[in-house]
């Protein structure tokens, strides 16, 4: 089996994207750049992201003396370079020659060239041309001091319908079902007069076609995922064979669902995304895109469970954005600190230089089109280069999770094309994220996983909305409880297996009905306006009486569980909306329905501390605010982070110690407004 690569540098990243190629005309620009990254405190860029064209103008003719000198004059200057390999945007001369890499849209119409991710990963053309290329970027840099990891293509996404991808869809149903009895009947193809007699009659999904046979949609996604897989396996091989030192990763992208990114976890040697959430659409508190952002970075960090990179993420504004607004003055420091919070070693930025022209030219970068140093950007990107060099120490550090949420994209897709009960959005992620806003305003570290994950580290799980079992997910979580651990689960659960077959008898199956002491009779779902509640009628301490419901309200029927909460209203009036059940050792909790946020957050004071789960400083939070913690040998890093516009003061279980400043603080600490701070513990007599 592989053994996985490391980054040889010893320090937090601080980069960006960088595209020299844009500049070639001017030479002077490259040697500006070097002075002004060093400046900027920046240790590390990405090149060569989108550059086939400018290393291979034509067919067979390389031009790499460019790419040289960059990497050279970086390398001389201190500052490493993040190698990519430029599939993501083919050349022109390349679709011109060979249109049969060019996309196939689901309806069928062939792409023309323009764009980025326009190109057909089951070609077999693309794919001798990018070996060809990856050979030569290989053989050239793999073994350049200054060369630290290889970034392949850049937030890989789509898929394509061609003739080449309908054969290889055909040919990985044939593997996985061997016969087309046993397809038809985990697609239920008599529904409708759908039964498939030859395989040749099998086409992907379509908007002319067919998208009524789950089974088959699930599938599709699979095969693109698995297909993207594969090349993804071909591009990296020449890097791997010519020195397998040089760690590989790719950059995904927040909650994207398009493929389903845990299945390439053994290509992956370090795991990296690029962070845009669209911040400043709040009025005074920055939480809501602060618990978006916290979520993601910790399904990176929960894929390895490990440190991760923060790829790209804006030093100001997003120019695709409905509203392009700035990071506020000190936001961006902020912004850092919480990533470094979540296990990221790195900060990185789109972009190093701001394009002149194109679709790009208006997206902020630490040099824009006024290249002084005394830009207000520019001198927040040096101040974070500056903490992020005194922060060093928690380089390689971990975040100590007891706690996971399961969210799994396939499971997603599933939920998506169910039909009912409520097509106007059955809110998966938005469960996942409200549940989640619980363990980040109590700053209890949790990681986010999919179904294929293990469990046994962890003391409590979250398994919302878990419609699909896939793979051995309930016997695994059954086994979880029973051992003594804490299950958070909701309606909706244990419906359908793998290829959206419903379950027959009672559910939640596969013995979760046992786990949780209830089985499932229907489910309500509940136009936008309207409204039911939870009543509690002996609300535990830190719990209220009354909660707001929305959305889908699921009937149950308890057996052996203990109802703590019921419906207000409607003709279930009374009956269960959430539950407990003792299972083994441990405790299943269930709820019924899509409740408001303060309800999560207090019932995670309740079961969190049941279930043995601390949060990372024993301290009220105000809204908005929150503590990470990350854990090196035997020092513990605490990241405080304040998402208000307004100061906000905490009080301090034992005193802290400022990691940038030396400072230590006794008794209380203030948060300036967008402020962070990372701290140690404070030593004995340390002033």
């Amino acid at each position: 089996m592989r053994t996985e690569a490391e980054i040889k540098l010893r320090c937090l990243l601080h980069g960006a994207d960088y595209n020299p190629e844009q500049w070639l005309d001017m030479p002077e620009v490259l040697e500006e750049d070097i002075r002004l990254m060093q400046q900027a405190g920046i240790n590390c860029v990405s090149v060569g992201i989108f550059s086939w064209v400018s290393l291979e103008p034509a067919e067979g003719v390389y031009t790499f003396d460019w790419l040289d000198r960059v990497i050279d004059s970086l390398y001389e200057n201190g500052i490493y370079t993040v190698l990519a390999t430029p599939s993501g945007a083919k050349p022109g001369w390349m679709a011109k020659k060979y249109p049969e890499i060019l996309r196939v849209e689901a309806d069928r119409r062939r792409n023309l060239q323009g764009g980025r991710h326009n190109h057909c990963y089951t070609s077999p053309v693309y794919r001798e041309k990018v070996t060809e290329m990856n050979t030569r970027l290989a053989k050239r840099y793999a073994h350049h001091p200054g060369v630290i990891l290889w970034h392949v293509s850049n937030e890989i996404q789509g898929e394509c319908h061609c003739p080449l991808c309908q054969a290889a869809f055909r040919s990985w149903l044939k593997e996985k079902y061997g016969t087309l009895e046993k397809l038809n009947k985990a697609y239920w193809t008599a529904f409708w007069s759908h039964t498939y007699t030859d395989w040749e009659e099998i086409e992907s999904p379509a908007p002319h076609g067919e998208t009524n046979v789950h089974g088959l949609v699930l599938d599709w996604r699979r095969f693109c995922t698995a297909q993207t897989v594969d090349f993804f396996r071909v591009e990296t091989a020449p890097l791997r064979a010519e020195n397998p030192d040089i760690p590989v990763t790719m950059n995904m992208m927040g909650f994207y669902d398009g493929i389903d990114y845990w299945q390439f976890l053994p290509e992956l040697d370090i795991i990296s995304w690029d962070s845009y959430p669209g911040w400043h659409n709040w009025d005074g508190c920055e939480a809501g895109n602060a618990i978006w952002n916290g979520a993601y970075c910790d399904a990176m960090r929960a894929m390895k469970r490990k440190p991760w990179l923060l790829m790209e993420n804006s030093p100001s504004t997003t120019n695709w954005n409905g509203v392009s607004r700035h990071k506020r003055p000190g936001f961006h420091r902020l912004t850092a600190i919480q990533n470094l919070a979540h296990g990221s070693d790195s900060i990185q930025y789109f972009q190093w230089r701001q394009s002149r022209g194109s679709c790009e030219k208006f997206h902020s970068a630490v040099v824009s089109h006024n290249p002084s140093p005394e830009t207000r950007i520019f001198r927040e990107v040096a101040g974070v280069g500056e903490m992020l060099k005194k922060l060093k120490a928690i380089q390689g550090s971990t975040v100590p999770a007891r706690a996971a949420i399961l969210y799994d994209v396939q499971n997603g897709w599933a939920i998506g094309e169910s039909k009912g009960p409520r097509n106007i959005g059955m809110g998966y992620l938005d469960l996942i994220l409200r549940i989640y806003e619980g363990f980040w305003r109590r700053g209890i570290p949790v990681d986010l996983v999919n179904m294929d994950a293990p469990l046994e580290d962890y003391k409590l799980v979250a398994a919302p909305m878990l419609y699909m079992l896939r793979g051995d997910i309930a016997r695994r979580l059954t086994a979880f409880v029973e051992q003594g651990g804490t299950l958070l689960a909701s309606y909706f659960t244990g419906v359908v297996d793998e290829t959206d077959l419903c379950y027959l008898g009672r559910t939640p199956a596969q013995g979760l009905t046992e786990v949780l002491g209830l089985w499932a009779e229907e489910i309500d779902g509940l136009w936008d306006h309207q409204r039911n509640g939870i009543l509690l009628e002996n609300p535990p301490q830190g719990m209220q009486n009354r909660y707001e419901a929305s959305r889908l309200c699921e009937i149950v029927h308890t057996t052996t569980a203990e109802t703590l909460g019921v419906y207000e209203s409607d003709y279930y009036q009374g009956m269960p909306a959430v539950t407990v059940n003792r299972y083994g050792k441990g405790r299943a909790y269930y709820t019924g329905t899509f409740a408001e946020p303060g309800f999560y957050y207090d019932l995670l004071g309740k079961i969190a501390p049941e279930a043995g789960v601390s949060p990372a400083l024993d301290t009220a939070l105000p809204y908005g605010v929150t503590v990470g913690i990350r854990q090196k040998d035997t020092e513990t890093y605490y990241f405080l982070q304040n998402f208000n516009q307004e100061p906000k003061t905490l009080e301090l279980p034992f005193p802290l110690c400022d990691l940038e400043t030396g400072e230590t603080h006794t008794g209380s600490i203030t948060l300036a407004g967008y402020g962070g701070m990372v701290c140690t513990r404070a030593k004995e007599g340390q002033a």
